[in-house]
Parts: C-alpha cells; structure tokens; sequence
C-alpha cells in the first residue's frame, strides 16, 4: 500500500497542471480592467490538521461573482508519543467553483459552491486500520468576509460536500493487507475555515 504510487503520480502531475492552467486563466483572463480583482488565501484552520498546507486563488469576473481555485496538500505521517504507531490523514485535494456575493466581492457574507476531487489516506486515530481512496463531489459553501484594509481581509465559512468514494481498507498503515473494498457515497463537512487573505 502507497499514498503514491507510480500512476497516482501521474494523475497528480496531471491534476496539478490543470488547476495551475485555471489559476492562470483566472487571472489572465481577458475581461474589463474595473473588473480584475484577484486574491489569493489560506486557511489557518487547515494547518491544525496535521499541517496540511492549502492556498485558494479568486478572481471577482463581476461585481457580485468570483470564480474560485483551490488546492490542499498533506503528505505527513506522525507517530505516537506514547505507544509509537503510526496515524496520518494525507490527502491532495483541487477545487474549482464560484461563490456569489449579495453586496460586493471580497466582502461580507457570500455563498458558494464547487467542485472537487481528493485523494486521501487517514487512519491509526481509533485503530491501526487505514482507509485510502479517491473522493469526487460538489460542495455548497457559506461564510463572511471581514475587510480588514485595503489588502487584507479575514474570512470565517463552513461547508458541506457529497459524492462517491472509491475506497480500500487496510488492517494497518503500512502492512498492506485488504480488509475491504468498493465504492460509496458521502456527505461531509468541509471547510470550517479562518482565512487570512490578501487582495490584489
């Protein structure tokens, strides 16, 4: 068993070359010169989750719409203090979706949605059993924007996503034996979120 294999590699070179291609497009994209305004943020909510590292790119293509990019990384594993076995919630995860602003973009209360692919790697938290697989799903996204100065803002939000799941279940991090294995639906929180963004 591998977080990254040979050809989850390539998707993930793949995976990283798209959502590189949207940033790009979303800040080179030709539209009036009123109109582009780009940030960039991170979620300091995220890091707490064992440090998984995250940046989101938006780009307002009208007064009251932005588009939106986002990626999170975490490719840490951790051992116990006190029994030494192995726990990690690894995943790499894109994003790409738009959010609607009733007032103005980057500030006040927005909601959202997009869509979003993970693959993930968690277990050793209750019991030496992993789960790892790839997710696929739509999120719906809520929150509001604090302007703090011309070029900075903090953001509180708290989302749900659905989807499928095709997953396998290990006994163990690392020794590899299939307990099960399949495809499934989910619904899960995502996104509680204290960001610090800087706008453009």
């Amino acid at each position: 068993m591998s977080f990254i294999n040979t050809r989850r590699q390539e998707g993930h070179s793949r995976g990283f070359a798209v959502l590189l291609g949207v940033v790009l497009c979303l800040f080179l994209c030709p539209t009036k010169l009123s109109a582009q305004r780009f940030n960039i943020s991170t979620n300091i909510l995220e890091y707490a989750n064992l440090g998984t590292l995250n940046l989101d790119a938006s780009f307002a293509v009208e007064r009251r719409w932005t588009l939106t990019a986002g990626i999170k990384y975490n490719p840490f594993s951790f051992k116990s203090a006190k029994t030494g076995a192995p726990f990690q919630n690894k995943q790499q995860s894109y994003s790409m979706g738009f959010r609607f602003w009733p007032w103005h973009s980057f500030s006040g209360w927005w909601m959202g949605s997009k869509l979003r692919w993970q693959e993930y790697s968690t277990g050793g938290f209750k019991s030496e059993e992993t789960q790892e697989g790839d997710r696929y799903g739509l999120g719906l996204y809520g929150g509001y924007t604090l302007m703090l100065h011309r070029h900075f803002n903090l953001e509180f939000g708290l989302g749900l996503w659905a989807g499928a799941a095709q997953y396998k279940v290990y006994s163990c991090p690392s020794c590899g034996l299939t307990l099960s294995e399949g495809t499934k639906s989910f619904l899960l929180p995502d996104d509680l979120m204290i960001s610090l963004v800087y706008v453009f």
